[in-house]
């Protein structure tokens, strides 16, 4: 049965997911928005097609860990006689005459470590999302797996007939697999796996060197980190929300949702949380991303969410030929999300560009030309502050002025005047400070609910969402703040289930949610912490970081009574959480030297 006990391999250009005995089930190619070369994550039970497997025969056990302090995964396989073999699976990443190397290939060494193991090749690739099998064409070192649209090209030491016929074989010495485009090699299969795969551990061991990391919980840290940087599209400097479409948030839910795409406010959250790491690359290649968007939008109006390659037409449709996670579907392919009015994007965007102006480790610093591209943004924001939407929840049949919205909307403002001030444009800065004001003092007005004793999650409403545990971290009211500090205990009050948050409480689309939306969890405790019951935040910090799977990843969404993930994986969203409460609960440095 499908799990999400999956590690993630990639190179920042694609992604593949693998699961706990090694086998390939879903990767995108040759980018994360593209067609599912391996699909089998989302076709049922048992899958029989759209897939990678190197099957040990007479299986019997398996553990799965990632090289420390690198991207690259180790599977080890034991079958019933003693006999075991050890998978590694990586994605090139180096650098290479002065520039990133990344190619759209993934490798794959096996090697015998125990016994006489016996092992078959399964390589099953579907094009079309599962509709189409491809025609196999075998040569002399390769296999060739072709459609009129793509041709992905397998080229191996291991012997070819084996492979296409799927026949046992007793793995005597190591052997390589180079999956990619329909390219020769112009070295040695082996040497050249085990060059890129050193190159590659080295080019991962040296990016970890420079994080700042915490002193408690640097191994959870270090894999969050990692993963978010796997999540990011270098060429165009889009992070996507997940690598996956359409697992869903709870069993038989039917909320299945396309996230291989770039949300402006997920996307400024990862590079945030990068950045607070000392990863500043990451974020420029996003301002890079977010720089070009904004140029397109001559009004100023953003959707709030785009592909990887800045495309605003994400039309969503359902796929039949898959059958779903563990026959729970619809399969979505794109997000009608992207039809949406959604109020906080302009916020977000210039809450991320503000660092350009702050923060001189950047390349390019903020100047004038892109703040009153900027202001463009927050003229939209000003106008729209205190117009319905769909909120960051994304409801469809359902529109309010949200206070989430509404509050990123006042960050705009707010952020532009402390940009014109930094810009020594000071009749802009009291324009955009007088706005600021103005939106703050509406939002009070409107949605601190004296009956409650809190902020509501809209204008003039009477029940709380979980983003409301983020107005202390945008700077709108401070966790001293008596407002902010009873806000916290109503939406504990209404959303908690044990140790675990509900984004809210109340029917939506599909009902009442099931499961705990795993980064809100994380904001809960973030807020706790910052009110001062540390000592309760990092019990609840340890309990979620116990929900993480057994490469340390997290999903969108966790079952309360089960602790299973559910949603879609890996949830960039969760692990900016984890790498936020890790910062801000960890014992500081002094303390241990």
């Amino acid at each position: 049965m499908s799990s999400l006990e999956l590690a993630v391999v990639g190179n920042c250009n694609f992604g593949a997911l693998v699961d706990a005995r090694g086998r390939i089930v879903w990767s995108c190619l040759p980018r994360f928005d593209g067609d599912p070369a391996f699909c089998s994550l989302l076709d049922g039970d048992e899958p029989e097609q759209g897939f990678f497997d190197i099957e040990l025969l007479d299986f019997a056990r398996s553990s799965q860990t990632y090289r420390r302090n690198s991207a690259i995964l180790v599977t080890h396989l034991v079958d019933k006689h003693g006999g075991a073999v050890e998978i590694t699976d990586f994605a090139p990443r180096f650098k290479h005459y002065g520039r990133i190397f990344r190619p759209t290939t993934l490798v794959r060494r096996v090697r015998p470590v125990a016994g006489a193991p016996r092992i078959r090749i399964r390589m099953r690739p579907r094009f079309h999302y599962g509709a189409e099998a491809p025609l196999v064409i075998s040569g002399s070192n390769h296999i060739r797996y072709a459609s009129p649209e793509q041709t992905l090209r397998l080229t191996t030491d291991a012997p070819v007939s084996y492979i296409v016929e799927e026949i046992p074989l007793i793995l005597r010495e190591e052997m390589s697999f180079f999956l990619g485009p329909d390219e020769s090699l112009a070295a040695s299969v082996s040497e050249l796996a085990r060059e890129y795969d050193e190159r590659t551990d080295d080019y991962w061991r040296e990016w970890t060197r420079y994080l700042a990391l915490p002193l408690e919980w640097q191994d959870a840290v270090i894999r969050a980190a990692i993963t978010l940087k796997l999540c990011s599209y270098e060429e165009s400097g889009a992070v996507i929300a997940a690598m996956t479409t359409s697992v869903p948030e709870a069993a038989h839910s039917g909320r299945t949702w396309d996230y291989r795409f770039c949300w402006l406010r997920d996307a400024y959250l990862v590079v945030h949380a990068l950045n607070r790491l000392g990863v500043s690359q990451t974020m420029e290649g996003y301002l890079g991303f977010i720089e070009n968007v904004v140029a397109n939008v001559a009004d100023g109006y953003l959707q709030p969410v785009f592909n990887i390659m800045q495309g605003a037409d994400l039309d969503e449709r359902i796929v039949a030929s898959l059958a779903g996670y563990r026959g729970m579907g619809p399969v979505r392919v794109g997000n009608a999300a992207y039809k949406q009015v959604q109020n906080d994007g302009y916020g977000s965007v210039i809450l991320a560009c503000t660092q350009t102006y702050f923060d001189q480790r950047l390349t390019r610093q903020g100047d004038r030309a892109l703040f009153e591209r900027l202001e463009r943004l927050g003229e939209q924001a000003a106008q729209r502050w205190d117009v319905e939407d769909a909120g960051l929840w994304e409801l469809r049949t359902v529109k309010r002025t949200h206070t989430y919205s509404s509050v990123l909307c006042w960050a705009a403002c707010d952020r532009l005047a402390r940009i014109a001030e930094r810009l020594a444009l000071e009749d802009r800065a009291r324009l955009w400070r007088e706005r600021a004001d103005h939106i703050h003092d509406g939002i009070v007005e409107r949605c601190w609910n004296e009956d409650l004793k809190s902020f509501v999650a809209w204008f003039d409403g009477d029940d709380v969402d979980a983003s409301l545990l983020q107005l202390q971290q945008i700077g709108f009211i401070s966790a001293s703040d008596p407002r902010f500090v009873s806000t916290v205990a109503l939406v504990e009050k209404r959303l908690r289930r044990g140790d675990y948050l509900f984004r809210y409480a109340m029917p939506d689309d599909f009902g009442v949610p099931e499961t705990a939306f795993t980064v809100c969890t994380f904001w809960y405790i973030d807020a706790l912490a910052a009110i001062g019951r540390v000592e309760e935040a990092r019990s609840l910090f340890e309990n979620i970081l116990a929900r993480r799977n057994g490469v340390g990843l997290l999903s969108e969404d966790v079952d309360v009574a089960t602790g299973e993930l559910w949603g879609n994986f890996p949830q960039t969203y969760s692990m900016v959480g984890l790498i936020r409460c890790a910062l801000q609960l960890s014992r500081p440095w002094e303390s241990a030297i």
